[in-house]
């Protein structure tokens, strides 16, 4: 059942289209690099496609109706968009699930120090990450310090052109003699994640004038004191631009395509619906995926289910029963990406059940490790649902499996929304050196995603 190129199968007309959606994809990714960023840009774009805030709306008591188009922002973290159809939400929505959050290095809240004149930041790593690879690269600082006052400080350093960036740094090979007989998960240790921020001291400064001099370059421009990093969310990410890969630009690199590129294709998709429609759709965004879907703006918290009570309450069509009966009519796409076959490490996959890049967006019936632990596994017969759809609206589409049986796995946010007894299947685009700091995908297989979440919201 090996499936077909989708490049060969492209008009004139299709390839101008993929090519204007991941021009798109690309800007939304340098201006989302952090899940907060890509909520800022996801409720822009969403108001300007006539999208207005739930919240507003129960401030107002304001009564919702078939065809309004409403969001719902949590902690700024997570958000929710609903384009209301005008069957009963009690009898389902149509689900586009992503995540927004990437693995990357996270400061922590003491974390400035000087040690041997080099003002440096403890780190503490978040998700899964290969820590050897984020060494020697230039880095870039994202995220929001959040004073006493409650005041919000946005600070982006090192992604304008005449911004400094940051780094770590790594033992030249010259003495590395003992660092090379470690293993991978050993040759740099969480704690030497330390990211170094200046070298110069501050004149007529006795004490860690290194430190002091760092301290006030970040004080002059964004008024803030040492004491604000206790209440800092701030995010090492790779410094630059997501650009086109290969000689015939059929790829994408970029930071942070786990899982922003199914986020970006999912609300781009939903973005499109217009008017009137049969049944609710919804674009559900979500934090913390990569640390198990945790605390109050992952999958596991109440936001999503609280959000749909609001919803109906305000098409006064709220009750338990009704909620619960809600929830369980749901089909969703729990939409995020799959391991692509890489030749060069062909003997991790399973070759017959393995996403390959350009052959279209991919369904993963199941996830887990090993014994499919921590999986979905989504009934045949939403798996065959989903084929009828894909094949009516000619979105080309393939199966896989995460790598070899005994070797590995990964998990996703399919089997949290699965218990309130929806169906739920994972389906994403396949990506090249996943949880690296520059990750690969094909931009067919991007044109696919966002062809399948249409077809998908409009299912009935």
């Amino acid at each position: 059942m090996e499936r077909k190129n989708a490049w060969k199968t492209y008009d004139e007309a299709q390839l101008t289209a993929l090519n204007t959606l991941c021009a798109d994809y690309k800007a939304f990714l340098d201006k989302g690099k952090t899940e907060r960023e890509c909520v800022v840009e996801a409720v822009k774009q969403a108001r300007a496609h006539g999208y207005f805030d739930l919240e507003d709306a129960m401030k107002q008591g304001r009564t919702l109706k078939a065809g309004d188009k409403v969001y719902h922002v949590c902690m700024d973290k997570s958000i929710a968009l609903y384009h209301i159809g005008k069957a009963p939400i009690e009898n389902g929505m149509n689900i586009l699930g992503a995540h927004i959050d990437s693995p990357r290095i996270d400061i922590k809240q003491n974390p400035l120090y000087e040690d041997n004149d080099f003002a440096m930041l403890d780190t503490h790593y978040y998700g899964g990450i290969k820590k050897y690879q984020w060494v020697t690269l230039p880095l870039a600082m994202h995220g929001v310090i959040v004073k006493k006052d409650g005041t919000i400080v946005n600070v982006v350093i090192g992604e304008d052109d005449n911004d400094p960036v940051l780094g770590i740094s790594d033992l030249l090979v010259h003495l590395s003699q003992e660092q090379m007989q470690k293993t991978a998960a050993k040759v740099i240790d969480g704690e030497d994640l330390n990211i170094i921020i200046g070298s110069m001291p501050l004149k007529d400064e006795e004490k860690e004038a290194v430190k002091a001099n760092a301290m006030k370059l970040i004080a002059d421009k964004y008024g803030v004191d040492e004491e604000d990093f206790l209440s800092a969310e701030l995010e090492i990410v790779p410094a630059g631009k997501a650009r086109d890969f290969g000689l015939d630009r059929s790829m994408i690199i970029a930071y942070g395509q786990d899982d922003r590129v199914c986020a970006y294709t999912s609300l781009a998709a939903m973005l499109e619906l217009d008017g009137e429609i049969e049944k609710t759709c919804c674009c559900l965004l979500v934090d913390k995926e990569e640390i198990g879907s945790v605390g109050a703006t992952g999958m596991s918290s109440m936001f999503f289910e609280n959000s749909v009570a609001e919803l109906m309450n305000l098409m006064g069509d709220y009750s338990e029963l009704k909620l619960r009966r809600a929830l369980r009519n749901c089909k969703m796409l729990s939409s995020d990406v799959s391991a692509a076959f890489d030749p060069t490490y062909a003997s991790a996959f399973e070759k017959k059940n393995s996403a390959f890049f350009g052959r279209g967006v991919v369904f993963n019936k199941f996830t887990g490790s090993r014994g499919k632990s921590g999986s979905n596994d989504a009934n045949a017969e939403f798996v065959a649902e989903v084929r009828r759809v894909m094949d009516d609206s000619g979105v080309m589409f393939q199966t896989a499996e995460l790598g070899r049986v005994d070797l590995g796995g990964g998990g996703t946010i399919a089997y949290i929304s699965a218990k309130y007894g929806m169906q739920v299947i994972d389906s994403g685009v396949a990506v090249l050196s996943m949880h690296a700091p520059w990750e690969i995908t094909s931009k067919a297989d991007v044109y696919e995603a966002k062809k399948c979440y249409a077809a998908f919201l409009m299912n009935k």
